[in-house]
């Protein structure tokens, strides 16, 4: 998928097939997420901001693992998915099953891997936004907006795994995972709110 153009990439979404889907599209924009706040991390370095420079530097080069974190995620979701529709080919009976609910177990991981991304990155908006660059202040909302949508969009593909899910500490493993997304949600909004209201200043 890294190596796929941005318009195969779409074509390929729009298409009549399994994977990418809306899991691969929340790793993404995670990894998008990440790609603008490392902008404005690098957008924020000399002497006039020397006095965050320690912050500075450790935000870029966590929101550089958090970018191939994206990218891996939606790579793996693909290739989860992928198994699930495998797993419903078999033929009926206990095992195609049990292969089912650990498809599914499967298809749930990278989606919950993305929603603890996407809050770290939120508070990475939170980090940044005081002490950033102000000519890219609107990429931290941005990146704030697009990290939301990480957030919701990989707590549904999670939802949609759990009904079939076996496994009692997998699904209680999921739903703690879940458990802070609407606090994630809104802090994420508080950012854009906070960057808009700097604007009309």
């Amino acid at each position: 998928m890294r190596d796929t153009k941005i318009g195969d990439f779409l074509a390929r979404l729009a298409d009549r097939v399994p994977a990418p889907g809306g899991g691969a599209t929340a790793a993404l924009h995670a990894a998008q997420a990440a790609a603008l706040l490392g902008m404005v991390a690098r957008y924020s370095t000399g002497e006039k901001y020397a006095a965050h420079a320690e912050t500075v530097a450790a935000v870029t080069a966590e929101t550089d693992t958090l970018r191939e974190r994206g990218l891996r995620l939606a790579e793996e979701d693909a290739a989860a998915f992928t198994a699930v529709t495998d797993a419903y080919r078999l033929p009926k009976g206990e095992e195609r099953g049990a292969a089912i609910a650990a498809a599914l177990a499967g298809a749930a991981r990278p989606p919950a891997e993305v929603v603890k991304a996407a809050t770290r990155l939120v508070e990475l908006c939170e980090t940044l936004l005081p002490i950033g660059n102000r000519n890219v202040v609107t990429d931290v909302a941005a990146a704030a907006e697009a990290a939301r949508a990480a957030l919701t969009t990989a707590r549904v593909n999670v939802e949609v795994n759990m009904g079939g899910i076996r496994d009692e500490r997998v699904l209680a493993g999921l739903r703690e995972c879940l458990a802070g997304v609407d606090a994630a949600v809104e802090r994420a909004e508080r950012v854009t709110a906070s960057v808009r209201r700097e604007l009309k200043a």
